[in-house]
């Protein structure tokens, strides 16, 4: 498909008037929506009239106007979140305005973690704990090795942190 010069003036109007893409390049015919945007951005066609008719909001003034006191909860305040801002031409870049909130962690009672066996792949068998200790590409790479109950892979103290409730997971987050 070539732009010839017409095609290109009707793309201007058409684009001036705030038709989208797809729109416009149903209306000149044999064109993808993805060639409609990449001769746009060729030609540098920037400003554009709105689709849609929202009146401007009017701006709020600079002073501070007197509120009503806000009420005192017994929640905690949320964690702030992170505020994203380009700076030139870099990549956008994270600001964190305070510090994030943690977890309150509850204790947990009759917690033993139990030394690992340290057995290799071929050592395994039905009764003993798969949970992987380390980085399997390297050379100290092993298994916790320990008694498992019946009922999975695990000892009791892996099959713990490998299957948490749902409701656990939730309020960690």
């Amino acid at each position: 498909m070539n732009w010839t010069d017409e095609r290109v003036e009707l793309l201007k109007k058409l684009w001036s008037e705030g038709l989208s893409a797809s729109q416009i390049a149903a209306q000149l015919g044999g064109v993808s929506r993805n060639a409609v945007i990449g001769k746009v951005h060729r030609l540098k066609l920037s400003g554009r009239g709105r689709t849609t008719a929202t009146p401007a909001r009017p701006k709020k003034p600079a002073t501070p106007t007197a509120a009503a006191p806000k009420p005192v909860s017994s929640r905690p305040a949320p964690a702030p979140r992170p505020v994203a801002a380009t700076l030139g031409a870099t990549a956008l870049q994270v600001q964190f305005d305070a510090e994030p909130a943690r977890p309150a962690l509850r204790a947990t009672q009759d917690v033993v973690v139990p030394i690992s066996r340290r057995l290799q792949l071929v050592q395994l068998s039905e009764r003993t704990c798969k949970w992987p200790n380390g980085d399997p590409l390297s050379e100290d790479f092993n298994f916790c090795g320990n008694e498992c109950a019946d009922t999975g892979p695990y000892c009791r103290y892996h099959a713990r942190l490998a299957f948490q409730p749902a409701s656990e997971r939730r309020r960690v987050r």
